[in-house]
């Protein structure tokens, strides 16, 4: 049996008891019943004293500082106050750990931290769209990209704010354990397993008219994935939405944050994720179910968004003995 995964939280007074909490539940339970792998969560800080919260919570450290010599990946809570300046041993403990190449991660405003430990001077940052411009004023040495969900730079993963912490907490469980086991964390968690980084922060507030065509468009969106297998394009989901092309990619945008095409390809990437994993189908056959048409197309998607290919991915995450999935069009969708 692998040895369990180690997840270092960061606490110092001053973090959010939401990211806290976001922390936890991901590694945090024994999941392994259902398939999940075995995570080892510690709270590393400066002492075992109680770290206070807002609203009268407190949590407690059980290692210290030099347990994230040991950690498999590092992550910093954001900030009730998002000024508040981190203990001088945290930063030199992450800066240590990045030295190291230990993959670090900040949820929301714990990007601030990061940039006072010196870590992300000259690299792409993300934090909540509100606090752009605080921590453009705190840190212009940083380059923020401000429409995204989350963004790697140099083995540091940075969040926009609230549920994008979640969606970096399962993205990150699919990196380093694939596909499945992300689903079965976000399923446990009751929600969505897969937004990318590259989607917008937020979505428009829907028009009154917008409104009526939600169901329409997420009907659009289940037989996109019950069709998968055939080469949908943007005309054929606005046919069967019954709108026109560029009002239906107006309307799938501003209920998404992100363009038609772009969900297409992710849930192509998704279903065939599942499928390396899942299945011993040949890689033709997997790229045909996924809807990618051709094992080369699939290979480039693959290099482009996981920087693996799909042989090298059903090498690491393929579950035990695999077992072949029945004939038929219907890909493994999420």
């Amino acid at each position: 049996m692998a040895a369990p995964y180690r997840v270092a939280l960061v606490a110092f007074p001053g973090i959010r008891a939401f990211d806290v909490s976001v922390i936890t539940e991901v590694w945090g339970p024994d999941r392994t019943d259902r398939g999940a792998p075995a995570f080892d969560l510690h709270r590393a800080a400066t002492d075992t004293t109680p770290v206070p919260m807002r609203g009268g919570l407190t949590l407690l450290p059980d290692r210290p500082l030099t347990w994230l010599t040991d950690a498999d990946l590092i992550v910093v809570p954001g900030l009730d106050d998002h000024l508040t300046p981190a203990p001088p041993p945290v930063l030199d403990a992450l800066r240590h750990a990045h030295a190291r190449g230990t993959t670090i991660a900040a949820l929301c405003g714990g990007a601030f931290t990061l940039a006072q430990a010196g870590l992300l001077g000259g690299r792409r940052a993300i934090t909540h769209w509100n606090l752009i411009d605080l921590f453009r004023a705190h840190h212009p040495h940083v380059t923020v990209v401000p429409d995204a969900l989350f963004i790697e730079d140099d083995n540091i993963w940075t969040a926009a704010g609230t549920a994008a912490g979640i969606d970096l907490c399962l993205h990150l469980i699919r990196l380093a354990h694939g596909a499945e086991a992300a689903a079965t964390i976000a399923r446990s968690m009751v929600t969505a397993p897969f937004r990318t980084g590259t989607q917008a922060q937020f979505i428009e507030h829907p028009t009154p008219r917008a409104d009526r065509n939600t169901d329409a468009l997420a009907a659009v969106r289940e037989h996109a994935l019950r069709h998968l297998h055939e080469p949908l394009t943007v005309a054929d989901l606005a046919a069967h939405a019954g709108m026109s092309s560029r009002t239906f990619a107006r309307h799938f945008t501003a209920a998404t944050g992100t363009t038609p095409l772009r969900w297409l390809l992710d849930q192509r990437i998704a279903a065939a994720q599942r499928l390396l994993e899942r299945t011993d189908l040949p890689m033709p056959e997997v790229a045909r179910r996924a809807g990618f048409g051709s094992e080369v197309t699939m290979r480039q998607h693959f290099a482009s968004r996981l920087a693996t290919s799909p042989r090298a991915y059903r090498t690491a995450f393929s579950t035990g003995a695999p077992v072949s999935e029945p004939a038929g069009n219907k890909p493994i969708a999420r």
